[in-house]
């Protein structure tokens, strides 16, 4: 029994949706996986954030149409594929897929596609090794804080020197200085 023109226009709507919300699909051949197999492999993407999608090629590629952001996915449409379509976890979603492979050994990476750019395996492993959005976070908010506080000792050291010809004073001197110079003052 075929599929009604209104359940693949429903499907179609499902990816695009899907794919709206998507920073990275990578595409996978899954022949000779099971169906347990294929659930395992989505019980292990769910954490990250990742919907695993078996789809006809046609359906994905009408999906994708007119989509500049999809539009290379084209490249990867042949075959027994199946989408892993990433939300948020790029990294964690990609270490997932490869803990699945490493212990079904049936499936084939064929790429993936972020941003518009096709990525072949290598540009995937790529995205694996990039620090995740709390790491970057984390970086910025140390460099902001280490200059900040390199300014405001700069800022609290500038009034305690004081600049005599080419030399500069440490603020001890100047205040030692200023000290003798009131007590002269009020002596006189």
């Amino acid at each position: 029994m075929g599929r009604t023109l209104e359940d693949k226009q429903a499907m179609v709507a499902e990816l695009k949706q899907i794919l709206s919300e998507s920073q990275l699909a990578l595409v996978i051949d899954y022949r000779g996986l099971s169906v347990a197999e294929i659930s395992d492999l989505r019980k292990r993407l769910r954490p990250t954030g990742t919907v695993c999608k078996v789809t006809k090629n046609t359906l994905m590629g009408v999906a994708i149409e007119g989509d500049q952001n999809w539009q290379p996915l084209t490249q990867f449409l042949n075959g027994s594929n199946a989408f892993l379509l990433v939300k948020d976890d790029l990294g964690g979603a990609v270490k997932a897929y490869q803990d699945f492979q490493k212990a079904a050994k049936k499936t084939e990476l064929r790429g993936g596609v972020m941003q518009g750019t096709a990525l072949d395996e290598a540009g995937v492993k790529a995205v694996v090794d990039l620090p995740s959005k709390e790491e970057l976070i984390a970086r910025i908010a140390r460099a902001l804080n280490a200059n900040t506080t390199k300014l405001a000792v700069g800022i609290n050291a500038v009034p305690t020197k004081l600049a005599v010809g080419v030399k500069e004073v440490p603020g001890k001197l100047v205040r030692a200085i200023k000290a003798v110079s009131e007590q002269e003052q009020q002596s006189a």
